[in-house]
């Protein structure tokens, strides 16, 4: 008997990406509250194997998931386009030390966006990132998600190197306030 197919409308990828970054044995997050990781940050926060950390700016993530790889732990760093240009000082710190880092990157300034405020930085991400050193992959559609996150995961944690995944605006849909 054939299985059925998955819809992409029916995927539920918060989910399927918290179930990605436990099969790796991500231990820790650090983030900066933001809506289009709501999702995934209401499961890790709600799963008792997982460490959290809410950040007040997105430096001290870097900084946080540093530590917790040099006291054995994985950690996951989320945040939005625009806290990235915060975190480009302190980004030398994992870059220069060869420590893992994996960040989630939820894109502003991008498609259907409302907010000129977010654009220069939505347009700057990823070449700040990879200007710093940072390795760069991008998920636009739910599909994309698992894998790309399951390669930038092997980046990191058995190659120690800095990945961010960014996930573009249209892959978390139009913001509305």
């Amino acid at each position: 008997m054939k299985e059925p197919e998955v819809s992409v409308q029916n995927l539920n990828w918060p989910t399927a990406l918290y179930e990605t970054l436990k099969a790796a044995n991500v231990q820790h997050m650090a983030y900066v509250p933001d809506a289009g990781h709501t999702e995934l940050i209401n499961l890790l926060n709600n799963d008792a194997q997982v460490i959290t950390n809410v950040l007040t700016t997105e430096e001290e993530g870097i900084a946080i998931a540093t530590g917790t790889w040099l006291g054995g732990l994985r950690s996951v760093v989320l945040m939005q386009s625009s806290g990235v240009g915060n975190c480009i000082n302190m980004l030398s710190l994992p870059v220069q030390s060869r420590t893992p880092l994996l960040m989630l990157v939820t894109m502003r300034g991008e498609w259907n966006e409302f907010n000129p405020w977010q654009v220069p930085m939505g347009k700057a991400t990823q070449a700040s990132l990879e200007a710093i050193g940072v390795t760069v992959l991008r998920a636009e559609t739910p599909q994309d998600i698992v894998e790309i996150t399951e390669q930038a995961i092997t980046m990191a944690f058995e190659a120690d190197g800095q990945i961010a995944v960014l996930l573009s605006q249209r892959l978390l849909g139009k913001k509305t306030w």
